[in-house]
């Protein structure tokens, strides 16, 4: 199975089932000099991990991360940083009815057809439980950002057809972690809170979208084509589960705009340098950033695993069947696709300031060749 790497300099490679042992990541190319601890890690998995409020799975699951190597002393080596997350709360049991007969609109029928076989409990390797490794690796790369100047945030800006009016960075930042739903609008969250509920009463679930945006982003990340900005973030984003739709700037907007409306004619800033009027290409233009916020919108179809009888078919059996899907899962996605979501946008960044030499991709300190460093471990027999 190919497909489980991520990035070009900073590269992502996870592993791990949902009702397996346990999850793992490895990142390769964090440059040495970064403060880290596993509470830096923990922080962003306790906000995706499940069980965590009335509108997630009840999985009892804590999530609890081990750094297994690319540490000295709290600070990165260069070294491949290896994370380790254990399975506590497994019930495959549940699954079983559906080993020869897939559940609707999951990876059942889809893996089984590609590899003859599959790890079915708790939909094996197509389960968002393997997010849990992108949140670790993006608090890695959150904290690189940081370290620049850029920061990223996300918030869940509609649930079914109940949607936001659009809110600032700073409210973003201030208001998000403050609700179940994680909407930045307080009033708009009570009203999603409640349509949650109405579908999870019913035994159904819903859909809904995440706006994200990035501060900080210096001009000139990314490459024409292929390489460029927006279709790197297309690429991370589409791979989250659920994931339907990515647009950044105007998005789909953009179908209803002239050319003379959608242009972002250019000024002066106060120090001189150009920069658009307007921002409605999103903070990206022929692929390469402007530094300009980036910001978008990634929508999440509702979750397809829902207790409602459904029709399937079972394989071994020859036989049309109607079975329910009985277990502990999510009634609706955005909620802990928030951190998911600003993790894949982390990871990819720091890929683009380490291609483009904002970063040095040895060291974060600024000193090539220097050996006696502040992070360097000391000799006891010195002491």
């Amino acid at each position: 199975m190919n497909g489980n790497r991520f990035g070009r300099l900073f590269q992502v490679t996870t592993y791990g089932e949902s009702h397996g042992p346990g999850m793992g990541v490895t990142v390769s190319g964090c440059p040495a000099g970064l403060e880290l601890t596993e509470e830096d890690v923990q922080r962003e998995l306790d906000r995706r991990k499940p069980g965590q409020s009335m509108i997630t799975t009840s999985r009892g699951e804590p999530d609890e991360v081990s750094i297994q190597s690319g540490l000295q002393d709290g600070y990165t080596t260069g070294t491949p940083i290896g994370m380790t997350i254990e399975n506590k709360d497994a019930r495959s049991g549940k699954y079983e009815p559906f080993i020869t007969a897939p559940r609707p609109s999951h990876g059942d029928f889809t893996y089984s057809a590609k590899f003859g076989t599959r790890n079915w409990g708790g939909g094996g390797r197509s389960s968002a439980r393997e997010t849990v490794n992108w949140v670790a690796a993006g608090a890695i790369a959150d904290k690189i950002l940081e370290s620049e100047g850029i920061e990223v945030k996300a918030h869940v800006n509609q649930i079914g057809d109940i949607e936001a009016p659009d809110v600032s960075f700073s409210e973003m930042l201030e208001h998000t972690e403050e609700n179940d739903v994680r909407c930045a609008h307080p009033e708009t969250a009570e009203r999603m809170q409640e349509r949650i509920e109405e579908y999870q009463d019913a035994g159904d679930s819903i859909g809904g979208s995440i706006y994200f945006e990035v501060q900080g982003v210096p001009r000139g990340l990314g490459a024409p084509r292929f390489d460029s900005v927006s279709a790197r973030l297309g690429q991370a984003l589409m791979a989250v589960p659920a994931a339907t739709a990515f647009e950044f700037g105007l998005g789909r907007d953009a179908r209803e705009y002239t050319g003379s409306e959608r242009n972002d004619e250019w000024k002066f800033d106060s120090d001189g340098e150009p920069v658009p009027v307007e921002n409605d290409h999103g903070g990206i233009q022929g692929g390469i950033t402007t530094g300009e916020p980036i910001y978008g919108e990634l929508t999440l179809h509702a979750p397809t695993s829902i207790p409602k009888p459904q029709q399937t078919v079972d394989w071994e059996t020859g036989e049309e069947k109607t079975e329910q899907v009985i277990g502990r899962h999510d009634p609706v996605l955005p909620p802990r696709g928030v951190p998911v979501v600003e993790s894949m946008l982390s990871l990819t960044l720091v890929d683009f300031m380490l291609l483009s030499g904002r970063i040095n991709p040895d060291r974060l300190d600024g000193q090539p060749g220097e050996y006696d460093t502040d992070y360097h471990p000391s000799s006891p027999r010195n002491e």
